[in-house]
């Protein structure tokens, strides 16, 4: 049955480019016409559709996303599946500045047996990802790898982290739904949007076991200065691109006990 045309106008009218699929989407998430009125309101508002849907879409999965909580983009589907690539059952994961905790779930859902930890900085974000990886894994809060249980030093074989990487000084050019209703501490990646990566890459030998690879999200422009950073921390770097989604993954390996 086709959404409500008066419906579908407000939508257009406040902005949205697929008008005709969100309301779709409202209409069925509503268990009622006063509830739906509550979720047209709140997205015409401004709010981003997957917090007034409470979920969204990601690496073939519905993952839970609440108010306030960083929304999974379809980028980040390129460092779910390179870190699903390099994962083995019994693996230890760590997915640091888990947001929703979308990076781990994909990896525990697709590679069965892992040893998954998630952590961010966000208490909001923690409570979020700790439904999502319900069963799934241990979500812990705090900075970084502070966060951390001090046992997996030396024993992480796959860390992932899509942290903030948005210069200071361009959030103010992202669109309303992502600045006012996301996390600053999602998106503020400090001067030149490597502050927080730069940080994930230099701590990341002491926690990797031998072989173990460090996987971030990050811009193309960025690219130049990330490798830098990979290799000044004593590991070796790849890039991985996904250019249908404008994608780029920093790969970063650490030597093999048994390399001479």
């Amino acid at each position: 049955m086709p959404a409500d045309p008066a419906l579908v106008a407000r939508l257009r009218a406040a902005g949205s480019v697929f008008a005709e699929e969100e309301a779709d989407l409202l209409t069925a998430a509503a268990p009622s016409p006063a509830a739906l009125t509550t979720l047209v309101d709140r997205r015409v508002a401004g709010e981003p559709l997957e917090q007034v849907l409470g979920w969204t879409a990601f690496y073939g999965l519905r993952v839970r996303v609440e108010p306030g909580v960083f929304v999974p983009r379809r980028r980040t589907e390129l460092l779910a599946r390179e870190a699903v690539a390099v994962s083995r059952p019994g693996a230890v994961v760590v997915d640091l500045c888990c947001g929703s905790g979308a990076v781990g779930l994909a990896v525990a859902t697709h590679v069965p047996g892992v040893e998954l930890h998630a952590a961010d900085v966000d208490p909001v974000a923690v409570r979020c990802a700790r439904r999502n990886l319900r069963g799934r894994g241990q979500v812990h809060h705090g900075d970084l790898f502070e966060a951390l249980p001090a046992r997996l030093r030396g024993h992480v074989d796959v860390l992932v982290a899509n942290g903030p990487y948005v210069p200071t000084d361009a959030i103010a050019l992202m669109p309303p739904e992502a600045r006012d209703h996301e996390p600053a501490t999602a998106l503020d990646g400090g001067p030149d949007g490597l502050a927080v990566l730069r940080r994930v890459v230099a701590g990341a030998p002491r926690w990797l076991a031998p072989g173990g690879r460090v996987l971030v999200e990050c811009a193309d422009r960025q690219t130049v200065a990330i490798t830098a950073a990979v290799r000044d921390a004593g590991l070796a770097p790849r890039l991985v691109h996904d250019d249908a989604v404008g994608a780029v993954v920093a790969v970063g390996v650490a030597a093999d006990a048994a390399s001479p």
